[in-house]
This record gives C-alpha cells, structure tokens and sequence, in this order.
C-alpha cells in the first residue's frame, strides 16, 4: 500500500460547549492553549468500491499515548493487504464500519487470520457464507461434491443458513434434524394417500366400466390431480449423511479458527426412530424410584398424576399455561405466543386461534409462525379452561395496575422506571413483556420437583394431552385433530402404543369393578400382595377372614394404600 494511504496524525479537539450545549469550536476563548482540548486520531483509509476517498476519525482520548495506541493498531491492520487492491478495499471497509459503530479496534493478528481464508473481516460470517467458501475449495470426487451440495442447497442453507457462524449450537442443529423427521413423516404420509387414492382411480373388473363407474372414476381422478406428487422422504441414513457434511464443514471452520466447536458432533440421531409415547402407570414408578430410571424418552401422566401436578401449579403464576397445554396440547412457543386477540371466550363453543408462536434463536425470543399449516388452527376449550383463562386476565390486569404504581412511585423519587407493557400475549413477565420460553420450561420442572411426580418434560403435557383425549373415550383421530397433526400417521406412530396400554388399563379397572366373592376367595392373593390395575383403580380384595375390602392404587409411589 502506498505510504500517503497510510498517512495519520493526532491532533486535538476542543470539547467545549456553550449554555446550550453545542460545541464552541473556533469560538472557544481556550484554543490559544498549548494542550486544551482532548487528543484525537486521524487517519486516511483506502479509497471504497467507488474510489471515494475515506477517513478514520476518533477523539475524546484521555491522553496523547492512548491515542497513540489506537492509531498504531490502525496502521498495523491498514499494512497487512500489502498492495491487493481488493483486500486493501475490505480492509477499509472493516476500519470504516468500525468508525462508524465507535467500535473497538479489531486485534491485527485476527484481522490478519481472516484475510488469509477470505471471510468477512467484521467476524459475522453466517453458516451459509461459510458453506459456500467451504465448497469452493472442496477437491473430492464429483459425486461427493454434489452429495454435499444437495444437502447444503436443500437441507443446511434453508434451516441454519441465516445463523451466524460462531454462535451455532447443539440446539440449532438438533432442531434442525426434529424439522427434517418431521416433514419426512409428512411427506410419507401424503405418499400413502395419493397411493391409496391412485387405486380408486382404477377399474379392476374386465371390461369398459358402466357410464355410472367412469363418473366416479372420472370425480376421483380430479381428486387425484389435486394431491401433492409423490415425493422422496428423508430417512434415517439420509439424516446421518447431511449430518455427516455438516460436521466436515464445521471442522474446516475449526481448523481455520473461525470456530472452536463443533455443533453437529455433539446430535444425538438414534435410529430415527420416532419415540413412543409410555404412561407412567405404578409399575414403571416403583422401578424409577428404585433405580431412578426413565422407561421411554417420552412418558405420559396419568389423570390422576397430571391432576396432582395440577394442583400444586395452583400455588404458582404461570399456573394457567400449564393447564392450558395439559388440556390442550398447545406447544411451549404456541402457548408463549398466544394472543388475548385470537381468543374468543364468549364464542360457542369457545377457542384459542393458533396464528404465532414465540420460540428461542439462541437465547433471542423471536415470534414466528407456527410449526407447520395444520399447527395453525383453532384449539377448542372447555368451560373449565374458559374459568381459568379469565382468571388470568384479571390476575394480568392486577399485574398491569401494581406495576405501573411501582413505576409512578420510582419515578416520584427521581429512579428510572418504564411502564407495564401492552404486548397483548396472555401469558407474559410482569412488566407484560415477552414470557421467555425456556422460563416456562424452568418453572415447570421445579413444580414438578416439589409435587414429587415421576419425571416427563414439559413437551410431554402436550402428549398427556392425547392420553386425556383417550382417557375421554376418544380415538387416534380425535387426539389428532386435538394436537393439530397435518396426518394421522403422525399420531399413529406416536401414540398408538400409548392407546393401545390405556386401553388395558381402562379394561383391567372396569373388570375391577364388578365384585366376585366366590372368585374373591377361591384366588385370595397372598398375604400382603395387593394387585395393580391401573392408576387409582379401585380393587376387590380378600382379607384374612374371607370378606372383600377395597385397595386403591397409589399413583405416585407404585405402592397401595388401604
């Protein structure tokens, strides 16, 4: 570069200000002074895209060293492109955004390390730019080449893409592959239906159809155009391959320095294998308590377990969210998102309309749509639900008012303070600002702590939900209407076992319920056992003497209680 380019001074400027606060400048009766004024930098940057001439300038130094220092560091960063026009360009462009933002000067060697892998130099480099850098310098085969393209194209830039690159998490990523199961377990269910309508778009019988049959044949092949094509779904092994590119990717970052971790090592894929759904009957609490092991990734309370649940919730704020998702299986960003304006109370029968939910990029809550088209729907409540949501809008009102007292009262003595906030979610912070998500997530686990239930994640009310819908004789397609699933194979792959054991359970109480005394002694259990049937099923039991007595379950403990 050459040297006038790299021309810099200090100089010093005058700070001082007249009654109304403006600057004095040529005005100032001190200027004659040797050292009044605080020391400034200035310095001449390479030209813009434009050939525009450019200019750092700082001031307000504490003294001529300090200033010294930063325009030091200045012409250090200003030599490293050597005479590269392009990179003497994106040089500049770094130091004059830096001016611009009052930034601090960036470290020369970190300057230095991005120049020479050709990033950008402000360290915002988001997971898709770093893609594409990543690629241009891959030398593998032509079919690995575009296996890793396919996936970045499809896959890693529409989902993580817009991330910044030193900030992506486990979580990111994690989420990232729970979308890519879910749309695939989407697609596999369209699939079967087009299949399943293609066949009723065929006649099997020899001959020409009757005029009768080439209408309907004629009607259902319309349907048929109307469907989605059949389309690839992405399975197990597709998933372990595009994660498989994502970590190659992310360990080049690492080896350049761009990053020191690699997210996409640390994702559990499993099998791919959707988890099902158990409920935690006596059985399955006795051995968590004995062994303190969990018998499925996803567990399910009972009613009587959510029930106690439930009521310690009683005792806290957030009680009514919890309530809401137990009963109706709204997600935690569904519920965190919903909205006092799509919620008709008065309305026959009453509902919550799903149009935002609240999720977490990061650490950031940002509102966004819901998870998916079916998602956005109306959730149908009941009239108890209907009692507790209005109990909290007047619990929100009292907030509101008690707030802003408080705030009146600072500001009375002089403190700072901002008023209660009208952001019209019906579950907020009590300033009524955004209820961050993963508060919901914390409060929920310690209630559960204190009401010494077995453990489910505040994800599996939501599936408690479908149990309920059984629980209130309904079926698959009544909890997947409930849960708002865009197909029944959603449902079915989830929740099926779930039924299925609910169904023993409810067959095993209802036998219960009939007294035998001629079956109650001739198969007496054992002194002391007490069968389980099912959570807080009522039981017929012999004892010593030949009469029948009543146990009932524990539901908590996997123990029985006379």
């Amino acid at each position: 570069m050459p040297s006038a380019r790299r021309a810099g001074s200090i100089y010093r400027r005058c700070e001082c200000r007249d009654a109304d606060g403006k600057l004095l400048g040529q005005t100032c009766p001190k200027l004659k002074r040797k050292n009044h004024g605080a020391p400034g930098i200035r310095q001449e940057l390479p030209p813009d895209a434009e050939g525009k001439r450019r200019t750092f300038r700082r001031t307000g130094y504490g003294s001529v060293a300090e200033a010294q220092g930063d325009l030091s560091r200045l012409q250090a960063i200003l030599d490293l492109p050597g005479d590269d026009p392009d990179e003497q360009r994106r040089v500049g462009d770094l130091l004059a955004d830096v001016a611009r933002r009052r930034a601090d000067i960036p470290d020369t060697a970190e300057v230095q390390r991005r120049l020479g892998v050709g990033v950008p130099l402000d360290g915002r480099m988001t997971v898709a730019e770093w893609l594409d850098t990543w690629m241009a310098g891959k030398k593998t085969r032509a079919t690995t080449t575009n296996g890793y393209a396919s996936h970045i194209r499809v896959h890693l830039k529409p989902r993580i893409g817009h991330l910044r690159l030193d900030r992506l998490s486990v979580g990111h990523v994690q989420d990232m592959f729970d979308a890519i199961a879910d749309d695939s377990d989407t697609v596999r269910a369209e699939n079967e239906a087009r299949r399943e309508q293609l066949a009723r778009t065929k006649w099997t019988k020899p001959g020409r159809p009757p005029a009768k049959e080439r209408g309907r044949l004629a009607a259902e092949r319309a349907r048929l155009g109307e469907m989605k094509p059949f389309r690839k779904t992405n399975g197990p092994a597709t998933r372990h391959a595009i994660r498989r590119t994502l970590r190659a990717a992310l360990n080049a970052a690492i080896a350049r320095q761009l990053i020191t971790f690699n997210a996409a090592a640390h994702v559990e894929l499993g099998s791919g294998a959707r988890p099902k759904g158990l409920l935690w009957t006596p059985e399955r609490v006795a051995r968590w308590r004995e062994t303190g092991e969990k018998p499925g990734p996803v567990m399910v309370w009972t009613p009587e377990q959510l029930g106690e649940f439930l009521d310690e919730a009683e005792k806290y704020r957030l009680y009514s969210i919890y309530h809401v998702i137990a009963h109706h299986g709204l997600r935690r960003g569904e519920a965190v998102g919903a909205e006092w304006d799509n919620t008709r109370l008065d309305a026959r029968p009453p509902r919550i309309d799903v149009l935002t939910e609240i999720v977490v990029d990061g650490w950031t809550p940002v509102q966004t749509a819901p998870k998916t088209d079916s998602s956005m729907a109306s959730v149908m409540i009941d009239r108890e639900t209907v009692a507790v949501l209005r109990e909290r809008r007047a619990q929100q009102l009292a907030e509101r008012d008690a707030w802003n007292a408080q705030a009146a009262e600072r500001r009375a003595r002089g403190e700072e303070a901002h008023d209660w906030s009208d952001t019209g979610k019906i579950w907020t912070a009590e300033d009524g600002a955004w209820l961050h998500p993963d508060e919901v997530s914390k409060e929920f686990n310690r209630i559960r702590e204190r009401a010494d239930l077995p453990p489910i994640n505040l994800r599996d009310l939501r599936h408690g939900a479908a149990a309920l819908v059984k629980a209130g004789g309904g079926d698959l397609h009544d909890a997947k209407k409930k849960l708002r699933h865009s197909t029944i194979v959603l449902t079915s792959d989830t929740y099926m076992e779930l039924f299925e054991e609910y169904e023993e359970e409810l067959a095993e109480r209802a036998a219960a319920a009939v007294p035998r005394a001629r079956r109650g002694q001739q198969q007496a259990p054992a002194a002391g056992a007490v069968p389980q049937q099912g959570p807080g099923a009522s039981q017929p039991v012999a004892d010593a003497d030949g009469e029948l007595s009543t146990v009932r379950a524990s539901t908590d403990k996997g123990q029985a209680a006379t």
